[in-house]
């Protein structure tokens, strides 16, 4: 669960991260108002679940509130890697004389969060890293000792942090390593830390994602999830009560259980092919459930097939069958589609396939080569 800068920017003040005044605006009009009541020059950023603000023209600076409702106007109803801009954040434009970044995300392969801090802030992490990874100083995170003073203070001078800034740097990790614990999040970051002229340090930007499986821990975080910010296939899939994830290929696939759907992922792409998605229809599913997730596969316009995998235990291959044969007969479908079905059930679940002319695999690899040679096909 993503949430926007402006709501990252109250938690963060929550745990005492000096933050700019500043408020939201849906109108040019309001961004206006803001400006008044602030005082002084601002800057209008886009609010959107995107990063390349800037760069896309969704950040401005306004030195008067006439400035900031044209800036407002600009940049609300703008599109930022496809999503359209609503709300703009209004803030007290900070006269920046340096700019840090300070992150903590998960590390898989070391199976531990992982505190990130650089003195190239301000710009994507993300191009540092790739471009300059010596600019960036890491620390593993262990649950038994938490981010610890030590790793705090070798963290920023390996980064080459100002010593002046180094105390106060401290500060802002630990209330970052705080906000990332408690609010269960997959991502915490301030970017950048601006240390001001007047030699104050204040998150200019800020951002959290919160794990998708602990939203439930946080009720409060509720009113903040907007579903038009999503992917729009996986906010239907959300509708609908199914486990899918769009992955932007043109061979759909459905699966029941979370392992046996990646191993299909990855055969189809070892077969030469490009998933459009991840669907688990899970344990026991119905005639119901699988036509529901056919729709929902075909929804996807890049889809050119289908890759049906079952492997049937408490789940029944002649119910998954009889849900494919209702699917055909109510769904306008326009797409090959290939299904291997093995288990409980699975001589039944073959013969109702029988009565539709789909074509059945006996194994993943070859139902993956399949499904691949048929999309290919002219």
């Amino acid at each position: 669960m993503k949430i926007h800068e402006y709501q990252a920017k109250q938690v963060f003040a929550r745990y005492g991260v000096p933050i700019p005044a500043g408020e939201v605006a849906a109108t040019p009009d309001e961004a206006r108002a803001v400006a008044e009541r602030l005082g002084r020059s601002v800057v209008v950023k886009a609010q959107v679940h995107a990063g390349g603000r800037g760069k896309a023209g969704g950040i401005q600076r306004a030195r008067t509130p006439d400035e900031a409702h044209a800036a407002a106007s600009q940049i609300l109803g703008m599109k930022i890697k496809g999503l359209v801009v609503e709300k703009v954040l209004v803030e007290e434009a900070a006269e920046i004389a340096a700019e840090y970044y300070l992150g903590i995300t998960l590390d898989r392969a070391a199976q531990r969060n992982v505190v990130m801090v650089s003195a190239a802030g301000g710009i994507d992490i993300e191009e540092v890293a790739a471009t300059t990874p010596e600019k960036i100083a890491r620390a593993l995170i262990y649950p038994e000792l938490g981010l610890t003073d030590f790793q705090i203070r070798d963290l920023c001078y390996t980064a080459d942090f100002e010593r002046v800034v180094i105390g106060e740097a401290g500060r802002f990790l630990r209330a970052l390593a705080h906000v990332y614990q408690e609010m269960d999040c997959s991502l915490a970051e301030i970017n950048p830390l601006v240390v001001t002229r007047a030699g104050t340090l204040i998150a200019a930007d800020a951002k959290i994602n919160i794990d998708d499986n602990a939203p439930f821990r946080h009720p409060e975080l509720a009113e903040w999830k907007e579903e038009s910010e999503e992917d729009p296939l996986e906010a239907e899939a959300h509708r609908r009560g199914l486990a899918y994830v769009h992955l932007g290929g043109d061979i759909g696939v459905i699966g029941n259980g979370a392992g046996l759907v990646m191993a299909t992922l990855d055969e189809v792409k070892d077969a030469g092919g490009s998933p459009a998605n991840f669907l688990d229809i899970g344990g026991g599913a119905t005639a119901d459930v699988v036509l529901n997730a056919l729709e929902m596969v075909l929804l996807d316009p890049n889809v050119k097939g289908v890759l049906v995998n079952i492997f049937g235990g408490i789940t029944r291959c002649d119910e998954v069958a009889r849900g494919i044969r209702e699917g055909l007969a109510r769904l306008n479908v326009r797409v090959p589609i290939v299904v291997r079905l093995t288990g409980t059930n699975e001589a039944e679940g073959r013969a109702v396939l029988a009565e539709t002319g789909l074509r059945t695999a006996e194994t993943m690899q070859d139902a993956a080569a399949e499904i691949v040679e048929l999309v290919a096909r002219p």
